[in-house]
């Protein structure tokens, strides 16, 4: 079976690391090839150093329409059985140039919608009724947690079109033993500058407003000297400036260490204390799982794979305001640091990516016999 996945661009964000793990995983007999809007980024270059064709399609800006014959050519040379979407710019574009093609099995991956808003951007009326307009062109949507599928309901698509397919992790790569992450945690701290006995506070997204990484400022200036605290921001975006002018403002801005778009995240992860995510609209929480698989403690104030769980499912995760004050109590309950890893709870297995691409290609199988059959996951074996 030959799919084309159409994203918006492949920088190191979540839906984008999402879409790499995914093809990596997929079960045998699936030939998989990738076409970028835009901005084809690190995701771009291990994609192709994974032997995944790669389309780069220079779009110019969201409504530069000469995307559209270029899509819709290619997915005609490509004679793909399935063009799965990603993305809101690559949903609007990629499932109409399916149509226009003449392909049978168009579906999209919701990775970040909210009521109000999508992918950080707030709906208006206008926003939603392209976005719905898009949702009809194509046969299905994955949602990725029960949240996303919420909102497409409460956004009137039809529940036989919503297929729930979480995220997924891959939990046997964090699982580095005790010398390994010892000695890859000193490299790696060696190479940021950070010393040896310094306490990291880490956080892994996209530097944008959406993600309250300010409140994490203002905790590394709150925390007190004897503690020697580093806050290291993986990811890059255009709240880095903002970050690094408060960071300077509270001057702290020598302990803020900002390693823009990276693809060793897990790497960076040992160099980590403890993980926290401070947004409080998230429609996954996917740093939170890695965290945890990282065998790290976490701090968060949204995570919807954690609360579609069992309240025992990850005993190293911490739910807690949104909020400087309520950060610095629940991290300093944590302790000074902690140089070993946690165990890694049942989330993490019951997220591993093998078994969430295994889902996806059962998705594929019913859609392309034209199964109507919503596929719906529910609680698993950990």
């Amino acid at each position: 079976m030959k799919v084309l996945h159409i994203i918006t661009g492949l920088a190191a964000g979540g839906a984008e690391r999402q879409l790499l793990l995914t093809l990596r995983h997929l079960p045998l007999g699936y030939q998989s090839e990738v076409a970028t809007l835009t901005n084809p980024g690190t995701v771009a270059d291990a994609l192709r150093a994974e032997g995944v064709p790669v389309h780069d399609l220079a779009m110019r800006g969201n409504r530069d329409l000469t995307v559209l014959p270029r899509l819709t050519r290619l997915i005609r040379r490509g004679q793909y059985d399935i063009v799965h979407t990603h993305l809101y710019r690559a949903g609007l574009y990629g499932r109409l140039a399916a149509r226009l093609a003449g392909v049978r099995t168009v579906l999209a991956t919701e990775h970040s919608l909210h009521a109000g808003t999508i992918e950080g951007r707030p709906v208006g009326v206008g926003v939603k009724s392209l976005y719905l307009a898009a949702e009809r062109l194509g046969g299905s949507t994955v949602a990725v947690s029960g949240q996303v599928a919420a909102t497409l309901a409460a956004w009137g698509v039809p529940s036989q079109r919503v297929h729930l397919v979480p995220n997924g992790i891959e939990a046997a790569r964090y699982a580095l033993p005790t010398a390994s992450r010892a000695a890859l945690r000193q490299t790696v701290r060696a190479a940021l500058g950070v010393p040896a006995e310094a306490w990291v506070l880490g956080a892994v997204g996209r530097l944008v407003p959406g993600k309250r990484f300010s409140v994490l400022v203002e905790v590394l200036a709150a925390l007190p000297a004897e503690r020697d605290a580093r806050l290291l921001l993986v990811g890059d975006g255009p709240e880095r400036t903002v970050l690094e002018r408060q960071a300077a403002r509270l001057g702290v801005a020598d302990r803020l260490i900002c390693t823009g778009e990276r693809d060793d995240v897990r790497d960076l992860m040992t160099a980590m204390d403890v993980l926290a995510a401070p947004s409080v609209e998230e429609t996954f929480g996917l740093a939170v799982l890695e965290g945890l698989a990282a065998g790290l403690p976490v701090c968060h104030s949204a995570c919807p794979a954690l609360d579609e769980l069992p309240a025992d499912a990850a005993p190293g995760a911490v739910k807690v305001p949104s909020d400087a004050a309520s950060y610095l109590t629940a991290l300093s309950a944590l302790g000074n640091r902690r140089s070993t890893a946690l165990p890694q709870p049942p989330a993490v297995a019951h997220y591993d990516i093998a078994r969430t691409a295994a889902e996806l290609a059962v998705l594929y199988q019913r859609l392309g016999r034209g199964a109507k059959t919503p596929v719906r996951i529910g609680p698993r074996e950990s």
